[in-house]
């Protein structure tokens, strides 16, 4: 028999990978509806979902929502500068990379502005 710990993460594994399957399929026909589809908080109601479902502790979910609010700020930093670089000529998995970079460098200032405001991220 297999062991409940280990069909939960199965399942979790199994609807976030379909969820992003399914956003890339629909991008080859439909760039629109995938965009719709990935702008949607999927991935913070999927973990949302998953914190309540194994620990029943709504101010944990509450923490992690209001973390994911101030954080997403700094998220959309990608969303800025790949589109900009690839008009711009980088390569793709340079832009890529650069636009990572600059979300990374974009959490810590975000961080660091929260922190001086005295507001917890999560």
């Amino acid at each position: 028999m297999i062991p409940s710990p280990v069909i939960s993460y199965a399942t979790k594994i199994a609807v976030t990978a379909v969820m992003v399957v399914l956003i890339a399929e629909t991008g080859k026909r439909n760039t629109l509806a995938a965009s719709i589809l990935a702008s949607l908080p999927l991935t913070s109601v999927l973990a949302l979902l998953w914190l309540y479902w194994d620990t029943k502790n709504t101010a944990q979910v509450a923490s992690l929502s209001h973390g994911i609010f101030w954080l997403v700020l700094p998220s959309l930093v990608l969303f800025i500068a790949l589109p900009w670089l690839i008009q711009k000529q980088m390569p793709f998995y340079q832009a890529l990379a650069l636009s990572c970079a600059l979300t990374v460098a974009s959490y810590f200032v975000m961080l660091k502005i929260l922190s001086s405001l005295n507001i917890t991220s999560g």
